[in-house]
């Protein structure tokens, strides 16, 4: 059973057609600049089927000028994870390159925390990565902006049918298995759990386990539901063993970003025009994904992501890659999660969220 009984799982993704899409195509009637079917002071969110057309301010200088050396950026990803698939479409589609960019992956197969900090350090000129993962470093003063969301959805809570488990407050006194006591889906499952009344420290056991054999953890008997992201819990749902309890597009998260851009602080300071570049091919990337996720998921599939192609390209439809907020929505967004996460002591209670939400984010679109 689905905690939200509106959020189609997996089996329903490919016919039905997002919610959150059907009411920006209609928002397309009112489109304000760059030509994207919302201003992009607010998103990055074309309508269904509409072709991709940046407007002036965002075409790529190349497209304009001489052929100039392309320059050199090294992108830290994650090559496991596929919600970062816009990543490898705008390097195998040549959308970075129309950006004037040379774009080198650095692959954290870890934590997201060692991407962000390889960007602080500055072994990495930017990343993409989860929103809530990465907000406590960022509070804590690392020099990193974000500066866009990439898209909705990822997370999964899953259980053993036999569990008894059919929503989020039948969880309380059971055990859930997660990769790591930080993880995002700790995190986002977390604020579920204190919102339905339980206490997310002292409610439930969270058991950590490598995460390829969360789902053995619970077949073996020794948790009763996981916490993880795709594509591993796509693919473990299609055992009949398990069922979805919810998802990080649940109920007022439908319209939530999951994962995020994030660039280094000095390369923002010293050549905010690649920032800029950067961001902008990341989002046509995402839109690609959108528009074609068989072509995407055969592009993720390139740098060694798992599943086959059907099931890459049904996790990517589910995803809302179509939605991609910046500018005031996104700051709004991460000043939510920076209230949410104070409710569970991620981050500090004495934390201004707005303010909080000001200072990790960096304009570079307008």
């Amino acid at each position: 059973m689905i905690d939200d009984p509106s959020h189609p799982g997996p089996q329903d993704s490919a016919r039905m057609p997002s919610r959150r899409l059907l009411l920006r195509a209609g928002a397309a009637a009112m489109a304000a600049p760059f030509g994207l079917g919302i201003g992009a002071s607010q998103a990055w969110a074309p309508g269904p089927g509409a072709p991709f057309d940046p407007g002036p301010l965002c075409r790529p200088v190349a497209a304009e000028a001489p052929a100039a050396p392309l320059r050199p950026v090294k992108l830290a990803w994650n090559a496991t994870a596929i919600c970062t698939a816009a990543a490898p479409v705008a390097k195998e589609q040549g959308i970075f390159a129309r950006h004037g960019l040379d774009v080198e992956f650095v692959n954290f197969g870890g934590s997201t925390e060692a991407l962000l900090e390889a960007i602080a350090t500055g072994k990495a000129d930017a990343g993409i990565g989860m929103a809530l993962r990465w907000l406590k470093p960022l509070e804590q003063g690392f020099d990193v902006k974000i500066t866009a969301g990439v898209h909705g959805g990822c997370l999964r809570l899953l259980a053993d049918k036999a569990s008894g488990i059919t929503d989020i407050a039948s969880l309380k006194g059971k055990t859930i298995a997660i990769s790591d006591q930080a993880s995002p889906a700790k995190n986002f499952f977390s604020l579920l759990l204190a919102k339905a009344g339980i206490d997310p420290d002292n409610g439930v056991e969270w058991r950590q386990y490598p995460a390829e054999l969360l789902n053995l953890a619970v077949e073996k008997g020794e948790a009763q539901a996981l916490a993880d992201g795709d594509p591993r819990t796509w693919i473990w749902l299609k055992d009949p063993r398990f069922t979805e309890i919810s998802t990080n597009l649940s109920r007022e998260y439908a319209d939530r970003t999951c994962c995020v851009v994030a660039v280094r602080g000095t390369l923002l300071r010293n050549d905010r025009a690649v920032a800029t570049a950067l961001t902008r091919a990341i989002l046509e990337g995402g839109h690609a994904v959108h528009e074609n996720p068989e072509a995407a998921a055969k592009a993720f599939a390139g740098y060694g992501g798992k599943g086959s192609i059907g099931d890459l390209a049904a996790m990517l439809r589910n995803q809302q890659h179509g939605d991609s907020p910046v500018g005031g929505r996104l700051k709004q967004q991460l000043a939510l999660y920076g209230d949410e996460l104070k409710l569970v002591n991620v981050l500090k209670r004495s934390t201004d969220t707005a303010k909080f939400a000001e200072r990790i984010y960096a304009d570079v679109l307008s």
